[in-house]
């Protein structure tokens, strides 16, 4: 087809290159939100008690617990949010009466209550779930905290803190109280190197491939 007025023909080719332009752009907006739902989204949720704790066979008094420092070094490595569970009757600072508190509660297999536990874990697709192993497992209140969600297509990577148990049963625990979920590879630290943990924890990331 011809045009008979040079100018409108320059204005029509204009109006398509405009329009070309404004659908590639259009193209690549779409696909923005489409990439921005394929990264994964990552909560830590994690135990920890600071006060009088194991120390190499004596106890040494701690203001901030093993695993909360190890949910920091974790939180700068990846990017998540981060749940902090707490306990309603809080555990006490001495070492033994925790200790005598937790015996009483697995026997009990009890359920303690938690502080503002969050309504759902629906966003997420993945859930790091970090405590101390005390007696072997995870404190019961990781059982009240897992058992309250529907992990169905969530992967849940158990991380701990241990004087000696290592992941302890933790990889069982979650097994059954997270239902639907896929159990990841689990990263344990001894509690006594937390703070110096840097290299374990970048090896445990590197193999989980957890922040891609």
């Amino acid at each position: 087809m011809e045009y008979a007025n040079p100018i409108a023909r320059r204005d029509f080719l204009r109006i398509v290159a405009t329009g070309a332009a404004g659908a590639t752009l259009a193209a690549c907006g779409a696909e923005a939100p489409s990439e921005a739902r394929e990264r994964r989204r990552i909560l830590l949720a994690y135990f920890s008690r600071p006060g009088e704790n194991y120390h190499y066979g004596g106890r040494r008094n701690l203001r901030v617990g093993n695993t909360e420092v190890l949910a920091r070094t974790l939180r700068q490595r990846i990017a998540c949010d981060v749940h902090r569970i707490q306990a309603e009757d809080p555990y006490p600072a001495e070492y033994e009466a925790t200790v005598q508190r937790n015996v009483r509660e697995q026997e009990a297999d009890a359920r303690p209550a938690l502080v503002r536990p969050p309504t759902s874990l629906e966003r997420y697709d993945v859930v790091i779930l970090a405590s101390p192993i005390w007696n072997v497992r995870p404190p019961m209140i990781m059982s009240t905290f897992a058992e309250r969600y529907d992990f169905s297509g969530k992967t849940v990577y158990p991380v701990t803190t241990h004087a000696m148990s290592g992941l302890g049963d933790a990889r069982e625990v979650y097994a059954e109280a997270c239902e639907g979920a896929r159990l990841g590879r689990g990263l344990s630290v001894r509690g006594e190197r937390v703070r110096e943990a840097d290299d374990e924890v970048d090896a445990w990331i590197r193999r989980t491939r957890i922040d891609r």
